[in-house]
C-alpha cells in the first residue's frame, strides 16, 4: 500500500513540474516562422560540432553555460551552410535530442544562435522541440552609446553588447568624445588622456533648472587601447561591428583643452561642466587636420569596422565668422558661407579616411554646405534629413529624435527618473515606420535600416542605462526585424516573459506594461472622456473619482463627472501596475471649440489639438506627452468658439521654459474678440512673460463681454540670441491648458 502510495505522489509531482515548465514563444524580434510542439528536447548540455565559421563565435557560446564546441563524438548540435537562404537568414531545428542550425553568412548564423540562446536563457537551460525559420528586412540595426557625459566600466560596456547580441543587433555605435570628455587613448597625444579625458565638476539636476548648481567633484576618465581591443573582440564574438564615433568639428570643448592651439582662438579652454551647444569649434587649419589624421589612424588600428563616424552635428559657427583665417579660406576655396566651411571641413575628413579603406558616417547636418561623396547620414533631427539624402543616392541609418531617442521619459508619471525631457514609450517605438512613406520607392534601397540612441548627460550609472534603454531596445529590435505590423498585444506578452528575465537576473529593466495611459479627451456636449489605454489586451481597469474611497471597475466610456484628481490601476493577468491619475478642473473652455493657425510639430502633438481645452493640465517639469503642443518657430495662435454667447472674465495660458532645449517663453499673448463677420478687436494683451520657473501661467483678465468666438495669439520668442544654447536657431513654444473663466 505505502509502495502504491509513493508511486502515485511521484506520478503527481512528475505532472506537476512538467507542468510548471510550459513552453513560452517570446523570441524577440518575432521569428518569419516558429512552430513548437509544446515539449521540452532532452538537451541539458549544447555540444556544437567545431567549424571554421564556428569558431569566431566560440567565446560567446562558452559564456551561456552548459555549451560548448569540439570535434567529439557525442556532439548534439550541428551547423550548416547554405548559400540558397538570404543573407542573414537561418533555419533553427530543435529536435528531442539534437539542434540543427542552417545558415547563409556569418549573420545569419548569429542571427540563428540570438534565437537558440534566447531559448536557452528564457527556459532556464532548457530547449523546447521547435522550429524556426527566420530572415531580416533591414541590413543595419544599431544600437548607441554615449559615454563621454558619463563613463561606465568595461564589464558595463560588455554587459551593454551582451544586450544587443541577445536582439540581433549587428552595430554598437560607441560615443567616445565630446564638450565633456575624451574617453579614448591616444598614444601619441597623452593630454587627451591627461587633460581632456577630465573636467573639474558637474551639472546638478536638469540643465534647466535656474540657477545652475554643481557637485565641485572632478570626473572623467578614458578607455586605454587594451580595453578597447578586448570590447571589440568581444563584440565581435557576439556578430557585433563597434563603430568608433570622435565628435568633430564641434562638440570638442574637451580636446581643445588639451590642445588649444587647434581652436580659432587664441584662449584657454576648458571640458564643458554642463551640458548643451558650445561655441569652442575645431579650426580648420592643417594643423588641426594634421592631428585628427594621427588620432584617426590609432582609432582605426583599434577599430576594424568599415565605418568611422565622425559627428559633424550641431557645429555653431560663431568662432569661425570671426577668424579671419576662416573667412579668408572661404573665399580661396570659393565657399558659399560657414555651411560650406563646414562640408570642406567634413570632406578634407572623409577623403583621408577613405584612403584607408574605410567610410564615414555622420549626423544629418553634414548635408549643410554639400554632403561629402561617400557618406552615410545618420537621420536625427526628423526624416527630412534621411529623405534628402537618399534622393541623392547616399545611404542612410534613421535615428530621428521622435522614436529613437531613448533619453526621453518612456513615462509620463512623476517619479520616473530625471531625462531630458520628451516623451517616447514603448507603443510609439512599436509603431515607427523606418522607411519615411514620402519616400519613392526606388530610393528605399538607400535606407539601410535604424539605430536607437541613448545620451547619458543624465545617466550616472549603467543601472539607469539598463533602465532607459533595455525595453525600448528589445521593442525597437521587433521593427528592425520588420515584425512590428504583427499584433502589439502579441509582442507585449513576449515582453512581459522577456522583462521577468532580466529582472531575475538583477538588471533593472523597466517595467511599463502593466500601467494605463491616461488622455482626456474632448467629447459631444462639453464633456470630456477620460480614455484609458492598456498594452495588453485583457488588461482590467479600476477607478477611483474623486471623493471615493475605493477603486471600482471602470466601465468605457467613462466621463469626467466633475473636478478633482482621477486614478486609474491596472491589472493583467494578476499583475497590477503602477497607478495613473488626471486632475480635472472644468472651465468654459470645455465645452468650446478650437482650430490652430499653425499645426504643432508631430512629435508634440499631445493628444490632439484641442488637448488645451480639456480641463486637464501636462507635467509642470516635462514638455512631452498628451497635454502638450509643441511649436517649431511658430505660434499658437487659435480661434476659439463657443456654442452661445458666453460672458468670459479672464484666461490663463500655460507655457513652458527650458532654454537648454531651445524652448523659450512667449513674447506677448494677445486676445481678440471675434464678431460673426470675422472683424477682429484686441480686447487684451500681455507682454514681457517671464517666469523664476520652468512654468509660466500668464492670467489676462478680460473686460466683461459676451462674445461667440475669441482668438488668441501666443507669439513665439523667435531666433535664439547668439551664446545662448541653439543660438541664432528659431525657438520653441509650448502652450499647455487655456484656462477660460
Amino acid at each position: 500500500m505505502r509502495l502504491l502510495l509513493l508511486l502515485f505522489c511521484l506520478f503527481v509531482f512528475s505532472h506537476c513540474n512538467k507542468a510548471q515548465k510550459t513552453v513560452v514563444q517570446s523570441i524577440i524580434p518575432t521569428p518569419e516562422q516558429e512552430v513548437t510542439t509544446g515539449e521540452f528536447s532532452s538537451i541539458s548540455n549544447i555540444n556544437f560540432l567545431k567549424t571554421n565559421d564556428l569558431v569566431k563565435f566560440g567565446p560567446w557560446l562558452a559564456a551561456w553555460g552548459n555549451t560548448k564546441y569540439t570535434f567529439e563524438q557525442n556532439n548534439n548540435a550541428f551547423t550548416h551552410y547554405n548559400e540558397s537562404l538570404a543573407t542573414g537568414a537561418y533555419i533553427l531545428d530543435i529536435g528531442k535530442d539534437n539542434i540543427n542550425l542552417t545558415y547563409h553568412g556569418d549573420e545569419g548564423l548569429k542571427n540563428g544562435l540570438s534565437t537558440l540562446q534566447q531559448y536557452w536563457k528564457l527556459h532556464d537551460k532548457k530547449l523546447p522541440i521547435t522550429k524556426v525559420i527566420d530572415s531580416r528586412p533591414f541590413r543595419y540595426r544599431g544600437m548607441h552609446l554615449d559615454v563621454a557625459r558619463h563613463m561606465f566600466d568595461v564589464a558595463d560596456i560588455k554587459k551593454y553588447i551582451d544586450f544587443l547580441a541577445f536582439y540581433k543587433y549587428n552595430y554598437f555605435h560607441w560615443h567616445l568624445t565630446e564638450d565633456q570628455g575624451w574617453r579614448i587613448e591616444i598614444k601619441q597625444y597623452p593630454k587627451l588622456q591627461e587633460i581632456a579625458a577630465y573636467r573639474k565638476e558637474t551639472l546638478i539636476g536638469h540643465y534647466n533648472d535656474q540657477p545652475h548648481k554643481f557637485d565641485g567633484e572632478k570626473y572623467g576618465g578614458y578607455y586605454k587601447q587594451e580595453e578597447i581591443k578586448d570590447i571589440v573582440s568581444y563584440a565581435m564574438a557576439r556578430g557585433i561591428e563597434v563603430i568608433p564615433e570622435i565628435d568633430i568639428p564641434g562638440h570638442s570643448q574637451a580636446l581643445l583643452s588639451a590642445y588649444p592651439e587647434l581652436g580659432c582662438e587664441n584662449k584657454v579652454y576648458e571640458a564643458a561642466t554642463k551640458w548643451g551647444v558650445f561655441n569652442d569649434v575645431l579650426c580648420p587649419n592643417e594643423v588641426t587636420f594634421t592631428f585628427l589624421e594621427n588620432v584617426l589612424d590609432e582609432l582605426m588600428s583599434l577599430f576594424p569596422s568599415n565605418y568611422v563616424h565622425i559627428g559633424g552635428d550641431e557645429c555653431p559657427k560663431d568662432a569661425w565668422k570671426k577668424s579671419t583665417f576662416c573667412q579668408r579660406l572661404i573665399k580661396e576655396n570659393n565657399l558659399k558661407d560657414e555651411h560650406g566651411l563646414q562640408s570642406y571641413f567634413i570632406q578634407r575628413v572623409e577623403k583621408y579616411i577613405n584612403s584607408k579603406g574605410r567610410s564615414i558616417i555622420g549626423w544629418d547636418e553634414i548635408l549643410e554646405g554639400g554632403l561629402a561623396p561617400n557618406a552615410t547620414v545618420m537621420s536625427w533631427r526628423g526624416i527630412e534629413g534621411g529623405i534628402e539624402a537618399a534622393n541623392s543616392n547616399h545611404d542612410v541609418i534613421m535615428t530621428p529624435t521622435s522614436h529613437c531617442y531613448f533619453d526621453y521619459y518612456q513615462s509620463t508619471d512623476d517619479v520616473e527618473p530625471l531625462a531630458i525631457g520628451g516623451y517616447l514609450p514603448i507603443k510609439k517605438v512599436y509603431n515607427w515606420d523606418v522607411i519615411p512613406p514620402d519616400l519613392a520607392a526606388e530610393k528605399h534601397q538607400y535606407i539601410l535600416g535604424g539605430q536607437a540612441n541613448v545620451w547619458t548627460e543624465y545617466m550616472q550609472d549603467f543601472s539607469h542605462v539598463e533602465y532607459m534603454a533595455l525595453t525600448r531596445m528589445a521593442t525597437l529590435s521587433e521593427v528592425l526585424w520588420g515584425r512590428n505590423s504583427s499584433n502589439l498585444d502579441q509582442f507585449g506578452s513576449a515582453l512581459v516573459n522577456h522583462i521577468n528575465y532580466w529582472q531575475e537576473q538583477g538588471v533593472n529593466a523597466a517595467n511599463h506594461l502593466y500601467n494605463p495611459s491616461l488622455e482626456a479627451v474632448s467629447a459631444a456636449d462639453g464633456k470630456v472622456e477620460l480614455k484609458v489605454t492598456n498594452l495588453l489586451t485583457g488588461t482590467k481597469n479600476q477607478i477611483k473619482a474623486p471623493g471615493n474611497e475605493l477603486f471600482e471597475d471602470m466601465i468605457k466610456p467613462y466621463h469626467f463627472t466633475g473636478s478633482g484628481e482621477y486614478k486609474v490601476q491596472s491589472t493583467y493577468n494578476g499583475n497590477t501596475g503602477r497607478s495613473a491619475s488626471m486632475t480635472y478642473n472644468k472651465h468654459l473652455g470645455t465645452r468650446a471649440n478650437i482650430k490652430l493657425k499653425h499645426q504643432p510639430a508631430e512629435v508634440y502633438s499631445g493628444s490632439g489639438n484641442d488637448c488645451v481645452l480639456n480641463g486637464v493640465e501636462g507635467s509642470d517639469a516635462k514638455y512631452g506627452g498628451t497635454e502638450w503642443l509643441g511649436f517649431d518657430g511658430k505660434d499658437f495662435d487659435a480661434e476659439i468658439s463657443f456654442d452661445k454667447q458666453t460672458t468670459l472674465s479672464s484666461i490663463t495660458i500655460k507655457t513652458f521654459k527650458g532654454e537648454g532645449q531651445w524652448i523659450y517663453l512667449p513674447k506677448s499673448i494677445t486676445v481678440y474678440a471675434v464678431a460673426d463677420n470675422g472683424t477682429e478687436t484686441k480686447i487684451a494683451e500681455s507682454k514681457d512673460i517671464a517666469s523664476e520657473s520652468k512654468i509660466a501661467r500668464t492670467k489676462i483678465v478680460l473686460p466683461s463681454t459676451s462674445m461667440t468666438n475669441i482668438r488668441i495669439h501666443v507669439k513665439n520668442f523667435g531666433n535664439i540670441p547668439e551664446g545662448k544654447q541653439g543660438g541664432g536657431h528659431g525657438s520653441w513654444l509650448f502652450v499647455d491648458e487655456v484656462i477660460i473663466k
